[in-house]
Parts: structure tokens; sequence; C-alpha cells
């Protein structure tokens, strides 16, 4: 077989340097590609593999204690007569506290235990789980319901397991019963609720809880939505004894998901929710 001769193949490792140096520029913004981490070095160019590598892209920026204060909706950004309350973190709703009846669930014993843990994270507060990271919450009032809104550094992973729960408890949960510390039967049903696009992925329910108040009969009805902004999450809950207003859940998830958005690229979230358009 005839070898070019030196020229000829100096000239061509210099071209396939430079095609896989621009391929390398559109590679995937995590990392060099691996045809760039083993291209040929131009004969005395004196540069090495590494240094021809594009540079990684820097990690997502984390949620800082600031950033999740920064994050949290205001009232402006609410439709409807809502104020801020002082006692946000307080919040519990004893109609919320019981225990799902396994027996009903016969063989799906899995499905009960999300029903559950639906019912403790709507009680406790927790239905994205205790985040290890920063975290910060509020909430607002108005004469016949209330909305708490929460935001914190879950860990993307964690977060896209725990939007892949929420779809799944309408077909899991459906309706089922849950005892109260007093006795009492509660009738629990779970549905999905649209919710906004907005961060990178979202999910929405309304949950209906049927039982005694003060020794009247009494309906909770509240939404639930949470959404995932990169590495960060934000979950709202909105709801009462006479209903609930589904445009204000809708609002709160917009105007979070850009607060949350805005803060995560180093910005200062605006103050007004029409300086979001």
């Amino acid at each position: 077989m005839n070898r070019p001769s030196r020229p000829v193949r100096v000239l061509a490792s210099v071209l396939a340097a430079g095609s896989l140096l621009a391929a390398g520029a559109c590679s995937d913004a995590g990392g060099a590609s691996d045809t760039v981490s083993t291209s040929p070095v131009p004969e005395g160019s004196g540069t090495s593999p590494a240094a021809e590598r594009p540079p990684a892209a820097s990690a997502a920026p984390a949620l800082t204690r600031a950033g999740a204060k920064a994050a949290l909706i205001t009232s402006a950004d609410l439709e409807g007569d809502w104020t801020q309350a002082n006692d946000a973190a307080s919040w519990r709703d004893k109609l919320l506290l019981g225990k799902v009846d396994i027996a009903a669930f016969r063989k799906a014993r899995a499905a009960a235990a999300d029903c559950q843990k639906l019912l403790d994270g709507l009680y406790s507060d927790s239905l994205l789980g205790r985040t290890p990271g920063a975290s910060a919450l509020t909430g607002f009032a108005d004469p016949q319901a209330r909305l708490l809104y929460q935001v914190g550094d879950y860990g993307q992973d964690s977060l896209t397991k725990s939007l892949d729960w929420f779809r799944s408890l309408p077909q899991k949960c459906d309706q089922f019963t849950a005892t109260g510390s007093d006795g009492g039967k509660r009738t629990v049903q779970v549905v999905a609720a649209p919710v906004p696009t907005a961060g990178d992925d979202r999910a929405g329910l309304t949950v209906t809880v049927k039982g005694t108040a003060d020794g009247q009969p009494a309906t909770l009805t509240t939404d639930v939505a949470a959404l995932r902004v990169g590495a960060a999450g934000a979950t709202v809950s909105n709801g009462g004894l006479s209903g609930v207003d589904h445009t204000s859940t809708e609002a709160a998830v917009r105007a979070g998901a850009q607060r949350l958005k805005d803060v995560l690229a180093g910005k200062t979230p605006a103050p007004n929710p029409s300086e979001f358009d």
C-alpha cells in the first residue's frame, strides 16, 4: 500500500482536528464528546488532547437561603383578596389527619402506603419530602381559604421522582377511606388537576376530604401543585371548606416558577407580577 507523503499526512491531521473541534463545540454542554476526547494532536502543536476539549458547563447554581426567600411569591402575584399570614408554618388541618383503611385496598398495599403518604404530606406540609438544602415558605389567607407556598433545593433526581409520584396518585388512590383520631371516617378523593406550563416540570392534584369538623359535616377541597426548575422545586396547596379557587392556584404556579427561574439565574425577581410579561 502506498502511504501519503509527510506533508499530506500533516495537512490531513490538522484538518481532522479542526473538524473535531467544530463538532465538539456543538456537543452537549455537559462535556465534550467521546470523539473529541480521543482526537489526534496536530504535529508540532504542543497542545494536549485535554486542552482541546471544550470547557465543561458549570453545575446548575444551588438555591441559597436568601435565594429561597427571594423566590417566594407575594400577595401581588395572586388573584383575589389574599393577605399574607404570619403563622403559615404552623398551619395544620385536622381533617387531613387520619389513617388509611389498608384493608380496603386488599392486595394493593403499596397503593395504600402512597395514599397515606399523601395525607401525611398535606398535613405536615412536606409533599416533596424534607429538603436537604435551603428552603422557605409563606402563606396567604382570604375569608374562605388558605394558600401555602413552599420553595426548596430538593435535588433534580428527587424532584423528578416526586413529580412522577404525584402523577400516579389519581390512579393509585382515586377514592379511599381514612379514620381520624376521633374514630370518625373520612372519604378522600384524588383527581388530576391541570397545571399551567411553567418551570421544567410540573404536576397537579385536587384532593377532597369529606368528614366532620366540630361535630358538623365538612368538606375540605384542596388544590395541590408541584413544580421543578433545575434542582429546585416548589409546592402550592390552596383550599378550604368552601371550595377552592383554581385561578389563584394557577397564578401561584406561574409566578412561583418565574421567580425561581430568576433567582437561579442570578436575577432579582420583579416585585410586580405584570413585570414578568
